[in-house]
């Protein structure tokens, strides 16, 4: 396996992922705590619960992705979008004064910078990849 910027940057999408299912499944509590984040109602850990599987099957998608980029460009454009998402809704909370720039940490310039790459360096297909996925 070649290494590349790309196959590095998905590598640690998937590794953030994989962090993020972790925390959100098993110490939800711990880190609101250690962000200094108010306490949440009860339900919110089902939420998050349910949030970790995704972060898990995302974290599984990368790392497909980070072995064959080019065989899995499906998943690089839907990790585009969840990075997208993810800055817009940072952003949106810090002006509204919900989060603070300390609290959000990475996910201030994570997904800009994960963003970049991922579309800089986007896999396109070659007649060979087209061929053994056809």
């Amino acid at each position: 396996m070649k290494v590349s910027v790309l196959r590095v940057t998905l590598g640690a999408i998937g590794a953030v992922q994989l962090i993020l299912g972790l925390v959100f499944l098993f110490i939800p509590a711990q880190f609101a705590s250690i962000v200094h984040l108010a306490a949440v109602p009860g339900w919110v850990p089902w939420m998050f619960a349910m949030f970790s599987a995704r972060a898990f099957g995302f974290a599984y998608g990368m790392f497909l992705a980070m072995r064959q980029p080019e065989a899995h460009r499906a998943w690089i454009v839907s990790m585009i979008l969840v990075q997208a998402v993810d800055w817009i809704v940072t952003v949106y909370f810090l002006l509204q004064g919900a989060v603070t720039l300390p609290q959000v940490s990475t996910a201030s310039f994570l997904p800009i910078i994960f963003i970049g790459v991922l579309v800089a360096r986007f896999p396109h297909a070659d007649s060979q990849t087209l061929a053994t996925t056809s």
